[in-house]
């Protein structure tokens, strides 16, 4: 039974689990969908109440019905690399190969409708907030008085994206940025615009899910860090990740999270307060990991290939008509 990882070709963070999925002897094939037409092809049959599909990479032939389980890691969309591209061709491309996966009992790291949703930032903060984390006041608008107002009760603000990275070619990262006092908030006219309070911290926190694993990180803020870098990710420190004990009540929220979620695997952001309280800051579906385990030595990518290995669930059936799926 074969693992299928759905990635572009530069992926580090693929590679450390395809480390350990080769030295526990499992078979793995790893394509990026941007190649279909190209360097990757497809077909599937549906004939006589069964079906058989193959993917071919390079020199690799799969047969579909083999998949134990598909890691959709950061892949390209479906075609991008054809000869001809098109929006039309991504569509097609994107149907064929992601309804053709969902066809076999390959169980998924993450399920694409799942990935998709999490995606959504608004969606995300309300969804911690039923499963019991603690949000940040947060305000997504295009209402620059609803902006001012939500400044005057909330003086010290960040800003963020609503969607993440700017999707440029390679995409870059937009920094949480910290909102200068005199700002008057007219440019959020102009587009959905995230403002949240800013928390004063003493540490960030990376907790990494896989399946009902947590593996948490923290790292300690400078004492001399500059108040107005908010953003770990560009923030100068000289302190590492180290590992971290989950709070029990936090615990049970992110579990909580992730089964709603629909997902397999998560990498969650928090900030922590002088309290020690831990405060939600989004969920990445597709979350890097390989900076917390080369810093902690926790074994996620080990973690992650032994969730992928597990044995593939069973082929849905239907029972008592087509409106009814079981497993």
């Amino acid at each position: 039974m074969t693992v299928l990882i759905l990635t572009c070709e530069e992926d580090v963070t693929a590679d450390m689990v395809v480390v350990h999925l080769n030295a526990s002897g499992i078979p793995v094939v790893r394509l990026d969908p941007a190649d279909l037409t190209g360097g990757v092809a497809l077909s599937g049959e549906y004939v006589h109440g069964s079906f058989h599909g193959h993917l071919s990479a390079g020199d690799r032939l799969v047969d579909l019905a083999g998949l134990r389980s598909v890691w959709v890691r950061r892949p390209g969309a479906p075609a991008a690399r054809a000869a001809h591209p098109s929006a039309w061709l991504t569509e097609e491309s994107s149907q064929a190969l992601y309804g053709m996966l969902r066809s076999t009992g390959a169980r998924w790291m993450n399920p694409p409708d799942a990935a998709h949703r999490a995606r959504q930032k608004p969606w995300q903060l309300r969804l911690a907030q039923r499963c019991g984390l603690p949000v940040p006041a947060t305000l997504i608008t295009t209402f620059p008085p609803a902006a001012r107002e939500f400044a005057e009760r909330y003086p010290d603000l960040v800003v963020k994206p609503v969607s993440g990275a700017h999707p440029q070619d390679p995409p870059r990262a937009v920094p949480t940025s910290r909102v200068a006092p005199e700002t008057d908030f007219s440019a959020v006219a102009y587009g959905p615009t995230l403002l949240q309070r800013r928390i004063a911290k003493r540490a960030d926190i990376r907790l990494t899910v896989v399946g009902d694993r947590l593996l948490a990180a923290r790292k300690p803020a400078a004492p001399e860090a500059d108040a107005d870098e908010v953003d770990v990710r560009f923030a100068r420190s000289a302190s590492p990740w180290l590992a971290a004990e989950v709070p029990p009540r936090v615990a049970v929220a992110v579990r909580a999270y992730v089964r709603a979620a629909g997902l397999a695997y998560g990498a969650f952001d928090f900030a922590e307060d002088a309290e020690g309280v831990w405060w939600f800051l989004e969920c990445n579906q597709s979350g890097q990991f390989g900076f917390v385990e080369v810093d902690t030595g926790q074994p996620i990518a080990r973690t992650i290939a032994g969730w992928l290995a597990e044995p593939a669930a069973e082929e849905p059936v239907c029972v008592g008509g087509a409106d009814t799926m079981v497993s």
